[in-house]
């Protein structure tokens, strides 16, 4: 068990904050989460959860409120966009279930969020905060105090240490190392939910999707049981730089830009609520050097905000509660087992951020260079995949 005496104090019940509380939660440490929303809800669509993430998932326990939600894919195949050959096809299901040992899921973010949500609450280690933001915090020799708005004004909090699980606008981070706004990548992505009944079998499979295309490509895959598919569409483009997840978008629009695209793809697009369409501008940060600064440490998106193009975001994120709660247990020194986490996840989130930038260039290539791309992938890119999905929290922080 762990010998810390007081709780740890998390900003942000996303999903890296409640991962990271139910970790801890493992490991004896108590902890405090603080959300500023009045729930611990979050919009958005479908998500992608690899056996690295589903891994520490199953050792929390959710294995069984997972499968009542979440998809297990039996594979994904890359299309072109025209006449939507085949390029290559990599098989997940029972295939990645043998290679490491855990199932790869399609899930609605806010389904995992809930499930989440919901193992936290039965959790007599961990007190839930709605309604409540971090505002500022002062580190002391052997504790955190923050300063927490809430509904009734703001309160200070006092914890043995304060992890910044607030996302891509972290205020923790920009209380440590200042204002620096995201970059712009020149991407714009557009999501929506399309209910299974609207469309031809063909397009509910339970087999992801991805057509690709010149300056764009067009993805979907199977949520809630397949009963809703979840379709993102990434358009190249400026003049845009919307952020918010509930902007709607036009759907006039969105059929302009995949004019000509193969028809499955306009039959998706014509299966949309047009009152349910969203885009938002995809923005990027480059690694950070450090994650925090004494008892104070970051997380998911508040250090290491990732492109889609690798569907990492979530899974990266559930990897650092893991690591992290297994540096804190037992630690004597709350400040160097928070550095030996970031020196641990440092590496490797470098490394997928980099690996979706790439993504980013080699989906909407054309011509010459869209035919080398395709012979490449047929190929097929197991070592880099197997990198990724063989990665052990557990294993990583034990040595």
């Amino acid at each position: 068990m762990a010998k810390l005496k007081r709780p740890t104090l998390i900003a942000g019940g996303g999903i890296a904050g409640l991962a990271a509380a139910l970790c801890l939660a493992r490991r004896g440490i108590e902890s405090i989460v603080f959300e500023r929303d009045p729930a611990f809800a979050e919009l958005g669509a479908g998500i992608q959860i690899s056996p690295n993430a589903s891994r520490v998932l199953h050792h929390l326990g959710l294995q069984e409120a997972l499968s009542a939600c979440a998809v297990r894919p039996e594979g994904v195949e890359f299309r072109s966009w025209r006449r939507a050959r085949l390029v290559s096809h990599s098989a997940l299901g029972d295939a990645t279930l043998a290679a490491y040992g855990f199932p790869y899921y399609h899930i609605h973010r806010g389904d995992l969020l809930r499930v989440l949500a919901e193992a936290a609450e039965r959790c007599g280690g961990i007190a839930l905060r709605t309604r409540a933001e971090v505002k500022g915090f002062a580190a002391a020799a052997d504790s955190v105090r923050v300063a927490v708005s809430t509904a009734s004004g703001e309160t200070a909090h006092s914890g043995v240490a304060l992890l910044g699980a607030d996302g891509i606008h972290s205020t923790v981070r920009e209380r440590l190392f200042g204002a620096r706004a995201p970059a712009f990548t020149g991407h714009v992505a557009w999501r929506a939910l399309v209910p299974a009944e609207r469309l031809p079998a063909e397009l509910v499979r339970p087999v992801a999707t991805v057509w690709w295309g010149p300056r764009r490509h067009f993805v979907r895959y199977c949520v809630r049981g397949r009963s809703l598919v979840n379709c993102v569409c990434v358009v190249e483009k400026s003049g845009w730089t919307g952020e918010s997840w509930t902007e709607r978008g036009e759907l006039a629009e969105l059929r302009a830009d995949f004019a000509g695209w193969h028809p499955n793809v306009q039959r998706l697009i014509e299966a949309m609520d047009a009152d349910a369409l969203y885009k938002w501008a995809l923005f990027d940060r480059p690694p950070l050097p450090r994650w925090g600064a004494g008892r104070v440490a970051l997380l998911g998106d508040a250090c290491h905000p990732m492109l889609p193009f690798m569907a990492q975001g979530a899974a990266t994120a559930i990897e650092d509660g893991a690591v992290l709660a297994a540096c804190l247990a037992n630690a004597d020194d709350v400040a160097a087992a928070l550095e030996r986490y970031a020196s641990l996840r440092r590496q490797r989130t470098a490394k997928i951020q980099a690996l979706a930038r790439r993504n980013a260039r080699i989906f909407h290539l054309s011509g010459p260079a869209a035919w080398a791309r395709d012979l490449a992938a047929k190929r097929g890119g197991e070592r880099t995949m197997s990198a990724v999905y063989g990665y052990d929290a557990f294993a990583a922080a034990a040595n």
